[in-house]
């Protein structure tokens, strides 16, 4: 399954939009709860659009590897990925 690139697009224009609001919000000097629960959405939906790169990844890239050794590669790239979001 290839990432559907409308809906990823889509996600980091409402991410981009939430953090030009967030700014806004420190510029105003909004309530710090407000704030950091606005950076706590917009991390939730990066991690979303992460995870649905990495699963098309790994359905498409990773599973049409050439041969043991790309397949080696990609999952050694996987599992850095990993490593940095766990």
């Amino acid at each position: 399954m290839k990432a559907n690139h409308e809906k990823i697009k889509r996600q980091l224009a409402i991410a981009k939009g939430q953090i030009e609001g967030i700014n806004k919000m420190v510029d105003e000097d909004k309530y710090c709860i407000d704030i950091s629960n606005q950076i706590l959405s917009t991390i939730s939906l990066l991690r979303n659009v992460n995870k649905e790169i990495l699963t098309s990844h790994l359905s498409h890239c990773v599973a049409s590897s050439k041969n043991k050794e790309e397949l080696d590669r990609k999952i050694a790239e996987i599992n850095n990925i990993l490593d940095r979001t766990i």
